[in-house]
């Protein structure tokens, strides 16, 4: 155990009688304690608490005005949840009934009065380990708990940088620069906060959206980098990536990859119903498939792909207003478009 410690214990003596406050201070003072304060008015303890911050209190328990008792009801009330604040009781009193209602109040030592030196001083010494243990713990626990927030915030920037790659992973190959997913995924998330969504949710479905087209890794690069417009035969084949993803993020107990799947699996729906890959219409294609089908909409056309040119901010405006209650759900449009004029996209 700390000596040092031992010997800088603060001591807070509170007893109506100056003879033995007195008495305590001296025996204290041989054994080695310097920090002391004592009072022989009991309202002064609340002050001289939060003042003096002691380690342990000496209380007489029988005093005008307020008693033992009613201070040691006060100090549990001043006492920090958890803190162990050891209270040695003064006394003259040796009745049963009056020491259980003092280990009822907080009590947890007595002294009976007159004092014998060596008693006051073993009492003291074995409150005091309690007390520098229950310290010492304290810390350990504050340390492991910092720890832990450590931790798991190092997980949580784990899980994102991971997502992060799995969704350039998808779009690397007509996408080296793999910005897309990350610039769909912010504007989802404008477009969610706009909606209404929660926080959490807004988080989910930024973190979610990088991975919408994960599903590509299993359409063949002759297809996916055709220039041109694609045969029927070849747009049925290109649809397989809304199930393929949907298929690779299946099973997750995150709620972050369930949130993915739903996405990948419905940023194609369109809201009368003519998109794919199940032909949903309405409210019946969930709100994140919606959030996420005019964000990805809107950036892949106003950024170059190898089989198409940028189009213009204002050209893929005017298309999205083409395409309102049609491909797009109206009120995700009406928040997509406060999101534009409120941010400055180019």
């Amino acid at each position: 155990m700390d000596e040092l410690w031992m010997k800088n214990a603060r001591f807070l003596i509170v007893d109506d009688q100056e003879y033995n406050v007195s008495l305590l201070e001296r025996i204290l003072r041989r054994a080695g304690y310097s920090n002391i304060s004592s009072t022989t008015e009991p309202q002064q303890l609340e002050a001289l608490y939060h003042e003096f911050q002691p380690d342990i209190i000496l209380l007489d328990l029988h005093m005008p005005e307020m008693d033992g008792f009613a201070a040691l009801n006060h100090l549990k009330r001043l006492k920090k949840e958890g803190d162990y604040l050891p209270v040695l009781v003064l006394t003259a009193d040796v009745m049963q009934e009056s020491k259980q209602r003092a280990l009822h109040e907080g009590a947890n030592d007595f002294l009976t009065k007159p004092f014998d030196r060596i008693e006051v001083m073993l009492r003291i010494q074995n409150l005091l380990r309690t007390r520098f243990y229950h310290l010492q713990l304290h810390d350990q626990n504050q340390h492991l708990e910092q720890r832990v927030r450590e931790r798991t915030n190092e997980l949580k920037q784990a899980k994102s940088e991971i997502l992060q790659v799995l969704g350039r992973t998808s779009e690397y190959r007509d996408d080296e620069t793999g910005q897309h997913t990350q610039r769909v995924a912010q504007m989802a998330g404008k477009i969610a906060s706009v909606l209404g969504l929660s926080e959490h949710e807004v988080n989910l479905i930024v973190l979610a959206t990088p991975l919408h087209d994960i599903g590509k890794i299993g359409i063949p690069d002759g297809l996916l980098l055709k220039p041109g417009r694609f045969t029927p035969e070849e747009f049925e084949q290109m649809k397989l990536h809304t199930r393929i993803g949907a298929n690779i993020l299946e099973g997750s107990l995150f709620p972050v990859l369930q949130w993915a799947k739903t996405i990948a699996l419905t940023h194609h729906e369109k809201w009368d119903g003519t998109g794919y890959p199940n032909g949903l219409s309405g409210d019946d294609i969930p709100l994140p498939g919606r959030i996420v089908a005019i964000a990805d909409f809107f950036d892949a056309l106003t950024h170059e792909r190898p089989y198409k040119r940028a189009w213009t901010k204002e050209e893929a405006l005017e298309e999205i207003e083409k395409q309102n209650g049609a491909h797009f759900d109206p009120q995700v449009v009406k928040a997509f478009m406060t999101v534009v004029q409120s941010d400055s996209i180019h």
